[in-house]
Formats: structure tokens, C-alpha cells, sequence
């Protein structure tokens, strides 16, 4: 059962199996991008461990449908198959060969969107749920603000809805919760986080970081997407003349993970984490924002003219 409706979000190159075991135990949903393990059968191996560390706990990967982003598609595909994650998050591409290798098991695909379009597209997929990437989010974040995300996709969608987007704190979570998401989607929040799988430098640059810290910029790998700027800066860019680049984005290509492992990710959220925690330090730091939040809504508040 979860103690708090938050899905820690797949972080490339950063998400790993004791991520996915300590979130999972902690009461929220772990994931992580099967492409964080390579070659196959060390992803085969990385599942194995999720699902004996988690036994019936919820807990899903992300799959790059885009056939030219996601070299492995196939074996990807077939490792689902075989090891029934419970949850499989989707991104680029369409989703419809997942969602029938997925429901045939039992489990829930969620796709992530970040614009409405491709929110009625993936929608006619018959995905379980749409994880909306709002303006703010780490990655490949996206720029419509929330509010009107969601009001606009409620009004053709009735499945799961996820809010994705500058969230790091219980209260954000109860926020996300009073739009209408049905769960928040976290992943800066914990970039930080001792089980993490990012480097030492890179924790300590969240923790230092502010929102003012933050960039969002095509340059890195042709897809706009927010930055840590003093990662950018520490490999010699300067931000204030960041040229866009005509590459193709593959994930399972050695070039974007070289511009990924350099260039630092995260979302504009990152004001909120000043110290080093565990999964499960931070799970009940958010418990008990997220209780003082809803505490308060529920409140009689004398200055409310009723």
C-alpha cells in the first residue's frame, strides 16, 4: 500500500535498482529507465533484483518507444514481457505495442506528454494513465503550466492522470492532488538522495543549486530540456550563448550518454533540497508536508469570507 501517492520519476543515468527496492518500501512507486542498465542482461539482472527486493509492491520502468532513440526496442520489449513490470512509463513514440504486450500480463502503461496533442494521441492508445510534464520539470520538461494541462486534458481524457513539474515537497504533492492529478511525479526531489546513482558532484550541485540555477535549453542533445547552469559551465559553455543542435536524440547511443553524464539535469524544484537524505528520509519528510498541507485545507480560515 502506498503512503504517499508519488511516483519517483525514472532518471536517466540516475535511477537504479536500490532506488527503485528503497522507494518501493519507503510507500511510494520506484522506477527507472530500462536503458540505465546495459548492456541486456544487465538490465535482465536489474529487473530480477526489483522483483525480489519488492515482491507485489508497485514499481515500473520507462521504455523509449521511438524506435531510432531506442536501439534496443526490441530487446526492451522483450524483457517486459518477461519480467511483467507492474507499471511501464512511456516516452517518444507511440505507445501502442506496449500497451498491448503490458495489458496482456496485468500491468498499467503510463505515457508521458507534454503538450495536449500528444496527450489525445497517446490517449487513443488506450494507455492507463497520462503523466503530464508541466513547465519546471527536470529532463525534458515541458511549458504549459499546470493548471491549464490538466483542465485541458480532463476535458477528453477519464484514466490516471500524473502531474509532473517543479513539485519537491509534500504540500506540492497535496497541490497536485486538489488540480485533480491522481499522483505526483517526482524526480528531482530525489537526485540527492544517498541511494541515488548520481555522481557525488552532481548531488552536491543539487543541494547548492537554486531555481535560479536552472536552464532550459535545446543545446545539449536537440531537445530543449532544463540544466543544472553551473554543470554547463564547469564544461566550458556559457550559457548566455548556448547554440541549439540539429542531432538526433538516441538514448542508447553513446553520445547522448556523454552529454547527459556531463551536463547535468534538474528541475526547477531544486530550490527545496538543501541536505543529504535517504530514499526513506525523504519519503517521510514528504509524508509529513504533505499531512501538514492537507491539515490546513482543511482548516476554517477566519480571513475566508464564507
Amino acid at each position: 500500500m502506498l503512503k504517499l501517492p508519488v511516483i519517483v520519476a525514472p532518471m536517466f543515468l540516475v535511477s537504479n535498482p536500490e532506488m527503485v527496492i528503497e522507494s518501493g518500501k519507503a510507500g511510494v512507486v520506484g522506477t527507472f529507465p530500462l536503458l540505465n542498465a546495459r548492456p541486456v542482461s544487465v538490465c535482465a539482472e536489474w529487473l530480477q533484483q526489483v522483483k525480489d527486493g519488492l515482491g507485489d509492491t508497485p514499481w515500473g520502468v520507462n521504455f523509449i518507444c521511438h524506435k531510432k532513440a531506442n536501439q534496443r526496442y526490441g530487446d526492451d520489449l522483450e524483457l517486459i514481457r518477461e519480467y511483467e513490470p507492474p507499471i511501464v512509463i512511456t516516452s517518444l513514440g507511440h505507445p501502442g505495442e506496449v500497451v498491448e504486450v503490458v495489458h496482456a500480463y496485468g500491468g498499467k502503461v503510463y505515457s508521458d506528454v507534454a503538450n495536449v496533442r500528444h496527450a489525445k494521441k497517446a490517449a487513443q492508445t488506450g494507455v492507463d494513465g497520462l503523466i503530464l510534464v508541466c513547465a519546471g520539470a527536470g529532463g525534458h520538461g515541458g511549458l504549459l503550466n499546470p493548471f491549464a494541462f490538466i483542465s485541458a486534458v480532463k476535458t477528453f481524457y477519464d484514466g490516471t492522470i500524473i502531474l509532473s513539474g517543479a513539485m519537491s515537497t509534500g504540500a506540492d504533492v497535496a497541490a497536485a492532488r486538489a488540480m485533480g492529478a491522481d499522483y505526483a511525479y517526482l524526480g528531482t526531489r530525489f537526485l540527492a538522495a544517498e541511494e541515488s546513482g548520481a555522481f557525488e558532484d552532481y548531488k552536491q550541485m543539487v543541494i547548492d543549486s537554486t531555481v535560479e540555477d536552472i536552464i532550459y535549453t535545446d543545446a545539449i542533445s536537440g531537445v530543449p530540456a532544463n540544466f543544472l547552469t553551473p554543470s554547463l559551465v564547469r564544461q566550458g559553455l556559457d550559457p548566455e550563448n548556448l547554440k541549439g543542435t540539429t542531432g538526433k536524440l538516441d538514448f542508447s547511443g553513446e553520445d547522448e550518454i556523454k552529454a547527459w553524464r556531463d551536463a547535468w539535469s534538474a528541475g526547477q524544484g531544486v530550490t527545496n533540497i538543501t541536505e543529504r537524505e535517504t530514499v526513506a528520509q525523504i519519503v517521510e519528510k514528504l509524508t509529513e508536508e504533505y499531512e501538514a498541507a492537507i491539515a490546513r485545507l482543511s482548516e476554517d480560515r477566519s480571513g475566508i469570507v464564507h
